[in-house]
């Protein structure tokens, strides 16, 4: 009875779409030992965009990869709001400045309605700077978190 009020995930991509999408982050986390995920929900729950993706990061065990080298973009897309959350060893080798000049880049694509390449963009971008701080090493890396899309409500 109360599966007639379950609410029915939104479909933001189609299926091309997301593969699309989960072949970028495999492609980058080919060359390093990073980590990338991608969360997607309809509304942010928090005012700022940056608080909600550090929960969501903490929520998905983000923190636990071994050189704290994960890296979350989070989406909100009725409220057109993003944000790009990296944990502390990629933070330290990159900064502030190369969050925010991956989502400037990222929300001129998105008026652009260049959704899905606004993604593969950003999740490239980031691929490159994980490679350069955290290159793959055979011997040791392996994938410590899983490469789908996460949709929440």
């Amino acid at each position: 009875m109360f599966g007639l009020f379950k609410k029915k995930q939104r479909e933001y991509f189609t299926a091309a779409e997301k593969d699309s999408i989960i072949s970028a982050i495999q492609a980058a986390e080919k060359r390093t030992s990073g980590e990338i995920r991608i969360y997607i929900e309809s509304k942010c729950a928090l005012v700022n965009p940056v608080h909600r993706a550090k929960d969501i990061f903490f929520q998905l065990k983000m923190d636990q990869t071994a050189s704290r080298n994960g890296v979350l973009l989070y989406l909100a897309m009725d409220d057109h709001q993003l944000a790009v959350f990296g944990d502390e060893g990629i933070h330290q080798k990159v900064g502030h400045s190369f969050w925010q000049n991956e989502v400037a880049i990222m929300l001129e694509e998105f008026k652009q309605k260049h959704f899905v390449e606004g993604i593969v963009h950003i999740v490239e971008d980031i691929g490159e700077a994980l490679v350069t701080h955290f290159p793959y090493d055979g011997a040791t890396d392996k994938n410590e978190l899983p490469d789908d899309i996460v949709f929440g409500k």
